[in-house]
């Protein structure tokens, strides 16, 4: 019998082999997906010829160079942006139209509190704006601020907070409206080594409990590794998916006990060796970039 609390990754993985089988909508479809910037001096092509299926509840990492594509992919998941050509579904809609049914929350390298704002209040923003009731708000503010470990904090401003609890908020406000998928751009980027990995762990946490598929956009291998289900590599512009590295990970949960492990090296170096070739020596419990 299978343990209440199998992997994420296990689960994710059974997902994304039966979506096919049992005719399983994925979070996200993409297909011949291009994008194209034109301008006065020129045209750019950011995105050609992009493929990729996202399960749902599945954690998918996009990584390559600076300039690839991969917020841009992000944003065109997102409805922040229009693709030039191809074919975008998000649990089979348009982008728009998941968009208008509140079937994503986003996350930004900045978390983009509102200062005058308490964080119970930030939170509930969202649910604010979309008429939800005061009840009912403050019902799943008290149940979010306790998932992201601050409910001593509820009536705080973002001035008394550190980076990595601003950022816990603004996870959390993403998550107010019970989206299906969540789309995250480089969350964690301006946060010191230290913080990023707690946040880390409590991502991985969080995404476990709440059973949301993850599109996440970084520059670092070791998290994408760590964080992720599978970790999709992307070549310098035009963006192309060049590789798409399976992480198979031990144990039922995503902690510090993990990055010591010979699995993860394994991957961190196969993700290294998709961007760069071979991969060089490294050194246990050190981080390369």
């Amino acid at each position: 019998m299978s343990s209440p609390t199998e992997t994420r990754a296990s689960t994710a993985l059974r997902q994304a082999q039966g979506s096919e089988a049992a005719g399983t909508t994925p979070a996200v479809h993409v297909a011949g997906l291009d994008r194209e910037f034109r301008s006065k001096q020129g045209s750019v092509t950011a995105l050609s010829g992009v493929d990729l299926d996202v399960a749902p509840g599945e954690f998918v990492s996009l990584i390559g160079p600076s300039g690839c594509g991969k917020s841009t992919l992000l944003r065109l998941v997102g409805d922040l942006d229009q693709p030039t050509a191809g074919t975008l579904e998000v649990f089979g809609k348009s982008a728009r139209q998941a968009r208008l049914d509140q079937d994503y929350g986003i996350a930004f390298q900045q978390a983009g509190l509102l200062p005058w704002r308490t964080v119970a209040k930030n939170i509930e923003l969202p649910l604010a704006l979309h008429k939800v009731g005061k009840a009912e708000r403050a019902a799943r503010v008290s149940e979010l601020v306790e998932l992201i470990g601050l409910g001593e904090f509820a009536d705080s401003y973002p001035d008394q907070l550190s980076g990595g609890m601003q950022q816990r908020v603004a996870i959390a406000r993403a998550l107010a409206e019970r989206p299906r998928l969540l789309l995250m751009d480089e969350p964690f980027g301006a946060l010191d080594e230290m913080t990023r990995e707690r946040m880390q762990n409590e991502l991985a946490r969080i995404s476990a409990e709440t059973g949301a598929a993850v599109v996440f956009v970084t520059h670092s291998i070791p998290e994408a590794v760590f964080l992720s289900d599978r970790v999709v590599v992307m070549s310098p512009r035009p963006g192309r998916i060049v590789q798409v590295v399976p992480v198979r990970l031990p144990g039922e949960a995503r902690d510090d006990s993990v990055r010591e492990d010979r699995a993860f090296f394994d991957a961190v170096a196969a993700v290294r060796e998709a961007l760069h070739g071979a991969p060089p020596p490294v050194a246990r419990g050190v981080e390369n970039r």
